[in-house]
């Protein structure tokens, strides 16, 4: 009589149960991850811009790439754009932050100063190179917030403008310009006492909002509606207990409200000053000193292509009337940079170098009134060709 074999039997329903329960966790977790991550301090969570400057460290093809892999059209479309990934080349990259294909990615850390041949100059003028691109001081918050003395001289105050009442029969009812300052307590070592270092250069009260001030009364005169933020972003990093490298973080809701309640806004300038010395940021014209201007355009997000356009066509325009006053037009981003500004926000959002820690603010002046007129020039030409545009 033949041996029956032994069956193992398994039990189904438990089985089943035990998938239903694992998945069931996952979700549970997956959930409770989630309302952590929106609940949290906002100081704990994870930044934009850090996220950016560590994407911003990937080639484009790795993100073509795996798009392609969820699209099949798309690969097709852009087969001759979408190559194949170097695994190795990317696992060692994510692992060390080298591109081994990039010797700066290795020098930039290593050498100082060397970061700065990683920036990309779109237009410039003459003796404008990479080892004169504005510098973007970060100090400790504590040092920003340190008391200084300051002083203002007669000759700074606001002079060869028409009084306030005529400013504003001028002025467009509308206000189309929008003016802040990220780096609010920005301010020159001329009006500083004992202060020597760029370091040392911030003042809460005299500082670069006061070119932004400046440069609304001489758009007024050029009847052009200018709105001015005065949020101290300072105090804002200070209550947040944020780092000062976070000031665009701090200043992006103000942008953003902006924005939302003025339908007429449609240029945003974020006003700042450069920490390099005199001889990089002063120009002299027919005798008379002026602090320079340099456009800084973010690297680190898609569509910037008209931000880059109205910058340029700025320099342009400034070379051609006030020749050597633009600096240039330079696209920043990667390690160690913000390199977003708040830009994509707006396709005519510009971040604006006027002058320097040596400049004193009667050259600031000269150079708002400056940029008012070819802004005005600008401006007024675009409103006439839609104009035309409108009509037809």
């Amino acid at each position: 009589m033949p041996k029956l074999k032994k069956m193992k039997v398994t039990n189904q329903p438990n089985q089943i149960m035990k998938i239903c329960l694992l998945w069931a966790m996952i979700i549970l977790f997956l959930f409770s991850f989630i309302g952590f991550i929106s609940t949290i301090n906002p100081t704990q969570r994870t930044s934009t811009a850090l996220l950016s400057n560590f994407t911003s460290q990937w080639h484009d093809s790795l993100f073509l790439y795996i798009f392609a892999m969820e699209d099949t059209q798309f690969g097709l479309a852009h087969k001759d754009e979408v190559q194949p990934i170097q695994w190795t080349d990317l696992l060692f990259q994510l692992a060390t932050n080298i591109k081994p294909n990039d010797a700066r990615s290795l020098l930039g850390r290593e050498l100082p100063g060397f970061y700065g041949y990683d920036q990309k100059i779109i237009v410039a003028r003459e003796g404008t190179n990479y080892a004169n691109l504005p510098i973007e001081s970060s100090p400790p918050l504590e040092v920003v917030l340190e008391q200084r003395d300051a002083t203002t001289d007669e000759e700074d105050a606001v002079t060869d403008l028409p009084d306030s009442e005529e400013r504003e029969s001028i002025v467009d009812d509308r206000k189309v310009v929008f003016l802040y300052n990220t780096h609010n307590r920005e301010s020159f070592l001329p009006h500083l006492e004992n202060a020597e270092h760029p370091n040392d250069a911030f003042h809460p009260e005299v500082n670069v909002t006061m070119v932004s001030e400046r440069l609304k009364e001489s758009l007024a005169v050029k009847g052009i509606g200018t709105l001015v933020d005065r949020t101290d972003f300072t105090d804002v990093l200070h209550e947040n207990n944020w780092e000062y490298w976070q000031s665009y973080q701090a200043s992006r809701p103000i942008i953003e409200e902006a924005l939302a309640t003025n339908n007429d806004l449609r240029y945003v300038f974020d006003i700042h000053r450069d920490s390099r010395r005199r001889e990089d940021t002063t120009t002299e014209i027919n005798g008379t000193s002026y602090a320079s201007f340099f456009f800084v355009i973010g690297a680190d997000f898609q569509g910037n292509e008209k931000n880059i356009a109205l910058a340029t066509k700025l320099h342009e325009m400034l070379e051609e009337q006030y020749p050597g006053i633009s600096r240039g037009v330079v696209q920043m981003g990667g390690s160690g940079r913000d390199g977003v500004y708040n830009q994509n926000l707006a396709e005519n959002a510009i971040l604006i170098e006027f002058g320097g820690v040596d400049n004193t603010l009667s050259e600031l002046y000269r150079s708002a009134d400056v940029f008012a007129e070819i802004f005005s020039d600008y401006y007024w030409d675009a409103e006439a060709v839609q104009g035309n545009e409108i009509s037809e």
